[in-house]
């Protein structure tokens, strides 16, 4: 049942002037955005408000109870999931496009102020300042893998400072997945701590104890440290198989999911324990995560000329990995598009970590502003392929049909305004 003394609050009382000052700035930011068609604003009016009150993200979120949702792969879609889940509490504040820093938030909660409830997707690197200010009721850690080594750094520098952050905040509940060995050095010893098998396929980054430099041993699902016997893979309190979702107090339920993969069955499944331990009912939090589909333009499908694209996107070795095991095989066509701007990290150097042997028997189309680096890397791996930079015309260049699309994130990012693009004047022209 929900903490009364979490009882929600949000919009009561009155803002200090200068935070009310801060929202009237944003607001005009973003209608200044809009009307010179630059997008949305929501970024620029959370930009703006922050500058003018440094303390508007804590205010705004106070009396509110909040989910923080983190992890180098998976957040959007997990953030989404346990929104759904949390819906029977009323209206959740929640990103609808992934801004996950600080100006990104404060954005959503600024816009959605009447929300008694948030669920907030946070940048790895933003988790402990962000739970300063937010107070979060749980703590959903997903994985921590290598990411864009010239934004983020060493991997392990970022479990030091998720485990100082959550040290800081002894009443929030920790819903961290058992399988990966980053995060479980992380939560491990938080007061309070829900457990979760949500996976790890990829376990490239964790072949040595965090706590010791040790190596970490492994036996099927089970890991444990050679330099601490304590420090071992915990027992899960939800698990998921094929078919079905498990929990505390023998609780069980077929869990039918709307995206694929078997890595968004473990984020489901620590969605549902999220949503669980801020009081949702199990069964109901099970249906609402099924319901999610497209997040973001994850997973979304359209169809430009003769060609229906699904579109997928990954950002580092671990997320490429798992975007790969989605592909389907039988497709007419397989673009992979690559950018190296600055979201996406300009050292590309992790396509080698990437097993792109699996495209042995399907044809492949390089595309993106880094197709030559793709293009040599699949060279390497013994993938037929052509190269075709602009990922339209490498949609183009495939066989009539079903086109998998594969990109990262500004490649994605750009891709999607193009579609949209060519969808509207498809139906203006048809």
């Amino acid at each position: 049942m929900p903490d009364p003394a979490r009882t929600p609050t949000a919009g009561s009382g009155r803002l200090p002037a200068r935070t009310t000052l801060a929202l009237a700035a944003s607001s005009a930011a973003r209608w200044a955005s809009r009307t010179a068609g630059r997008g949305k604003g929501s970024m620029i009016g959370g930009l703006v408000a922050a500058k003018i009150d440094p303390s508007i993200m804590s205010r705004l979120a106070a009396g509110r109870r909040t989910a923080v949702i983190t992890g180098t792969n998976g957040k959007s879609t997990t953030t989404r999931m346990t929104a759904a889940a949390l819906a029977e509490f009323g209206e959740v504040a929640t990103q609808a496009d992934g801004a996950n820093m600080d100006a990104g938030i404060i954005a959503t909660l600024s816009l959605q102020r009447s929300a008694p409830v948030c669920a907030l997707e946070v940048d790895e690197l933003h988790v402990p300042h962000v739970s300063d200010a937010v107070d979060p009721e749980v703590l959903v850690l997903l994985n921590l893998s290598r990411d864009q080594l010239d934004r983020v750094g060493e991997i392990n520098i970022i479990e030091r400072r998720l485990r100082e952050g959550i040290a800081r905040h002894r009443e929030t509940t920790v819903i961290a997945n058992c399988d990966d060995v980053l995060i479980t050095s992380a939560a491990y010893d938080a007061p309070r701590v829900v457990w979760v098998a949500a996976g790890a396929a990829w376990v490239g980054d964790s072949v040595s104890c965090p706590r010791t430099g040790e190596p970490i041993v492994r036996d099927g699902v089970d890991w444990r440290s050679t330099g601490d016997e304590n420090f071992r893979r915990p027992t899960p309190d939800w698990w998921v198989d094929d078919e079905n979702i498990y929990g505390p107090n023998g609780f069980q339920a077929p869990m039918t999911l709307s995206v694929p993969g078997r890595a968004n069955r473990g984020n489901a499944a620590q969605a549902v324990a999220g949503a669980v331990a801020m009081g949702a009912d199990p069964a109901k939090a099970v249906a609402a995560v099924g319901t999610v589909g497209e997040v973001a333009g994850r997973y979304g499908v359209h169809q430009i000329g003769n060609h229906s694209v699904r579109t997928l996107l990954a950002k580092n070795p671990a997320g490429w990995q798992e975007a790969l095991s989605m592909i389907d095989q039988d497709a007419d066509g397989l673009v992979i598009a690559v950018n190296g701007q600055v979201p996406d990290g300009e050292d590309l150097s992790w396509l080698w970590d990437v097993r792109f042997e699996a495209f042995e028997t399907m044809q492949v189309v390089a595309a993106g502003e880094r197709a030559a680096d793709l293009s040599v890397r699949l060279l390497y791996a013994g993938a037929t392929h052509t190269t075709v930079p602009d990922p339209l015309q490498a949609i183009a260049s495939c066989p009539p049909g079903r086109v998998e699309v594969l990109a990262n994130y500004t490649a994605f990012r750009d891709l999607g305004t193009a579609l949209e693009r060519a969808e509207r004047a498809r139906k203006v022209g048809g």
